[in-house]
Order: structure tokens, then C-alpha cells, then sequence
């Protein structure tokens, strides 16, 4: 894993060898068990230690409390924050909350900003992303979507179901994506909503595989639900731009902290091989092990590199480019993460079936990742419509067409 020395005045390599030892040193000791997840108190606990350790909020802007880092610079501090399933969390880079913070930095207002961002922020609120709906409403294909707001004096009333909303049982507050009619038959808007309010309910909640999103993922009905116009997030009707503001970069991030996961499970089956011995010889020294371990190399340097190729775009702001290499990178890495843990499990056999190691439980963490921010088939139809895309664009800029046979032209 690699990490820049300094971008501007922060010392990026020192922010990730301190979040290295801070994981290992604390972090990882005051893991609850395998396959439960941390509670609040456990959570303002480590949070206070990063504080002390000064790894808290590495993404955050510095005026806000965090370390400042750019997105270029989050993916080596990620991948060590998520070296345990509760890393991030005590670093307060965890979904939904790090893609929120990125999303009302960019976007909200200033006094939005002092009511939501900086608690936020300073890990003293929670908050979820309202957006994915049940059948038939918005999932992958957010223009789906079929929640509403109508316009009322001093406002707006939401109406709607949502399924889905990570992190809502702890949250204080939610960003929730409407369509909003009045202002055109695709326009959708975002809104930030407090749990507390009218009409805003928690209702069904749904069982998940992985446990380290605390907060559940469970339906919110919304139901004349009054918000005010300075509750308005961004621009009225471009809640769908907006939207990819924290779309694209929160794919990447996922892709870092359960890149980070991937590489403990690689670790633990290092340590494995090392020590086991079968049919005479280390398992280390055998064929099939050292294949194995050979894949998930390859899959832990290219998941890496993708990331950082998809982070540059992004920082670049092309935003055609930005999509394609994120959709690229997410693909990627949901899969590979997968395969790294998987040979893990294999290569510690019997222990790597209990949570005698966590290897089962990281296995349950990392599988839903090919399901959320889209699933890996939406994402491969994305990559190709943009390829295919691409290349017309370069044939009706004049580039050669290949598919035809010489004597044919």
C-alpha cells in the first residue's frame, strides 16, 4: 500500500502510520466479537482515542475539526482504518457519515452547515442517506424514484417510502432525495429531514449479513412530512446532480476500508501458512497455497491501483471520467475483496468456517458490497454504454474504424 509523503501542509504518510498503529494497537483489542457490532458507547470511546492519537476525521476539513486530507490522499488511511471492521467508525470515516459530510461541505449552506455538518463532523450526530425505495420504486436506477414533495407556504411536505437507509436507527438526521414535480417531471430534490420530525417514521427492519454499518437498514415511511425551504439541500431540482457528488467518491470509499479488511484476512492466512504444516512441509512451501496466496496479492495491488486511478479522476473533475473509472474501481474491488477473504477462509480450513478468527464474519462484511451503491451487473452495463459511447465519439472525430478486413475498406 502506498501513501504520499505530504500534499500541502499535511504529512500523509505520518496520518497513516499513525492510523496503522492506532488500529493495531487499539482498536483491534476492543473489537467486539466476531460478527456483532459496536456499540454507542464503544464507539464514543474509541472515537475519543483517535482524537488523542490524531487520526480522528482524516477526510474532514480542518476547520471543521478533521485532518484535512484531499480525496487523493484517503485511500491508504482507509485501507488502515478498515483493517478492522470498527476501525472506520472510530476514526468517524464510516458510511453513511463520511459521504454525507463530503456531500454538505460541497453543497449546503452556510448555516446548514453549522446546524448539520459540524456535529457531524465532530462524530457528536449520525445521519443516512434516504434514496433507495421499495420495488418499483428507485434502487439502482434512481430515476425510479417515486418519493415526492409538493410545495406548501414556507416549505415543502414529502411523501413517500424508503427501504433500505443504513444507519437510521442511530441517526439524527437524514438527507432525502424527492421528486419534486412542480419543477419539472424529472426533477427530484434533496432535503435534509430530522428523525424527530412529523411524519418522518422508522418502520420495517430488515437483517443484513454485514454488522459493521451500525445503525440497521430499515424502511422510513415519510408521511406529510413538513420541511422547511432552508432545509432545502443544494439547488431545488438538481437533487439528481447533487446526488453524484457523494455517489461517486462514497463507491471509492467503501472500496477503501473493505480493501483494508480484505488485507487483514490476506494476513491472517499468511500467518497461517507459516506456522501449519501438511504432509511434511510448511503450507506455505506447497503449490496450491502459494497459488492462492499469489492471487490475492494480485488482487489486493490492482484493487489498489484502481482506486487511486478513479480517485485522480474524480479529483481531476471529469466528470465523465470520474464515473467510469469509480464504476470501474467499485466492480473491481466488491469482487476481489471477496476472493482475498475467501482464499483466506480456505487456507486456515476448519478455523477459517467459525468465528473461532473472524474470517467468517469478514466474509458476511464484504459480500454485500456487490449489491450496494449499485450492483456489479448496473455498473458493468454503465462501463460498457460509456465504452461503446467512447469509442463512436472517437470514429466521428476521425479515428480509424478496425472492424473491417483490409481487403474490404
Amino acid at each position: 500500500m502506498s501513501a504520499r509523503g505530504t500534499v500541502g501542509a499535511v504529512d500523509v504518510a505520518g496520518v497513516v502510520e499513525r492510523t496503522r498503529r492506532f488500529v493495531r494497537d487499539v482498536v483491534l483489542p476492543a473489537e467486539p466479537p466476531a460478527g456483532t457490532a459496536l456499540d454507542a458507547a464503544g464507539r464514543r470511546a474509541l472515537q475519543q482515542r483517535a482524537r488523542e492519537a490524531g487520526v480522528f476525521a482524516p477526510h474532514v476539513p480542518v476547520r471543521l475539526g478533521g485532518l484535512g486530507l484531499p480525496l487523493g490522499a484517503w485511500s491508504a488511511v482507509f485501507q488502515e482504518a478498515g483493517y478492522s471492521p470498527v476501525g472506520p467508525a472510530a476514526l468517524n470515516c464510516m458510511a453513511p457519515d463520511e459521504g454525507n459530510v463530503l456531500l454538505l461541505e460541497r453543497i449546503a449552506s452556510a448555516e446548514q452547515q453549522e446546524r448539520f455538518l459540524a456535529p457531524l463532523a465532530a462524530g457528536e450526530a449520525r445521519s443516512c442517506f434516504a434514496m433507495t425505495e421499495p420495488h418499483p420504486g428507485a434502487g439502482s436506477d434512481p430515476a425510479a424514484l417515486a418519493t415526492t414533495a409538493r410545495r406548501v407556504d414556507g416549505g415543502w411536505v414529502l411523501d413517500g417510502e424508503k427501504r433500505f437507509v443504513s444507519g437510521a436507527e442511530e441517526a439524527d438526521f437524514a438527507i432525502v432525495m424527492a421528486r419534486t414535480p412542480d419543477l419539472g417531471d424529472d426533477a427530484a430534490t434533496l432535503f435534509l429531514v430530522r428523525t424527530d420530525a412529523d411524519g418522518f417514521e422508522l418502520g420495517h427492519r430488515i437483517r443484513t449479513l454485514e454488522r459493521a454499518i451500525t445503525g440497521g437498514h430499515p424502511h422510513v415511511s415519510l408521511t406529510d412530512c413538513f420541511v422547511a425551504d432552508g432545509d432545502v439541500l443544494g439547488t431545488p431540482g438538481e437533487g439528481f446532480r447533487h446526488a453524484q457528488v457523494r455517489l461517486g467518491p462514497a463507491r471509492l470509499t467503501h472500496c477503501m476500508r473493505w480493501l483494508g479488511l480484505a488485507r487483514r484476512a490476506h494476513d491472517t492466512a499468511l500467518d497461517r501458512v507459516r506456522h501449519r504444516e501438511l504432509f511434511g512441509a510448511p503450507l506455505a512451501d506447497l503449490g496450491l497455497a502459494q497459488g492462492m496466496l499469489a492471487d490475492s496479492e494480485i488482487d489486493l495491488a490492482s484493487s489498489a491501483a484502481l482506486i487511486d486511478r478513479a480517485a485522480a479522476a474524480l479529483e481531476d473533475g471529469d466528470v465523465r471520467a470520474g464515473a467510469q473509472a469509480s464504476s470501474i474501481a467499485k466492480v473491481h474491488c466488491s469482487e476481489a475483496v471477496g476472493r482475498v477473504v475467501d482464499r483466506a477462509v480456505q487456507l486456515c480450513g476448519g478455523d477459517g468456517v467459525t468465528l473461532e478468527l473472524p474470517l467468517a464474519a469478514f466474509l458476511d462484511e464484504v459480500r454485500p458490497f456487490r449489491v450496494y451503491d449499485g450492483s456489479s451487473e448496473t455498473h458493468r452495463w454503465a462501463i460498457a454504454r460509456r465504452a461503446v459511447a467512447r469509442r463512436r465519439r472517437e470514429v466521428e472525430a476521425g479515428e480509424r474504424v478496425l472492424d473491417r478486413a483490409e481487403g474490404r475498406r
